[in-house]
């Protein structure tokens, strides 16, 4: 149970921070390299996986929330950032508008990091 707990927490921060970076990574020129890999590496995940997952899977969401079927949560939402905003803020909104967010900021993240790397290819 205790590796459960641990895993938990684990994912909780390596999840968020990864969310963190795939929306601000490309802000630090050195990084901007990973943060398109990681964008890429989400993407993937969402529309490759997710033919067979379904759309927006997330390996990370979906190993988390195995972790938290053994820690005896049952009524977790679909979304790992629907669950963020619901454990954290407190705000529960409709899972089509937390899912639309979640795309158009993961599109304009992405269509950023492309510029900026292209810019820099380009300079180099």
């Amino acid at each position: 149970m205790a590796l459960y707990k641990f895993l938990n927490l684990f994912f909780f921060a390596f999840h968020s921070l990864l969310m963190l970076f795939n929306i601000f990574g490309w802000a630090v020129p050195r990084l901007r390299k990973w943060n398109l890999a990681t964008l890429l590496l989400t993407a993937c995940s969402w529309f490759v996986l997710g033919i067979w997952f379904g759309w927006g899977y997330c390996v990370c969401t979906d190993w988390h929330w195995q972790v938290r079927r053994h820690l005896g949560y049952t009524n977790d939402p679909n979304s790992y950032v629907q669950l963020l905003l619901q454990n954290i803020l407190g705000l529960h909104l409709p899972a089509r508008l937390v899912d639309t967010g979640t795309a158009v900021v993961f599109f304009a993240s992405l269509a950023i990091s492309i510029w900026l790397n292209v810019r820099d290819w380009r300079r180099r």
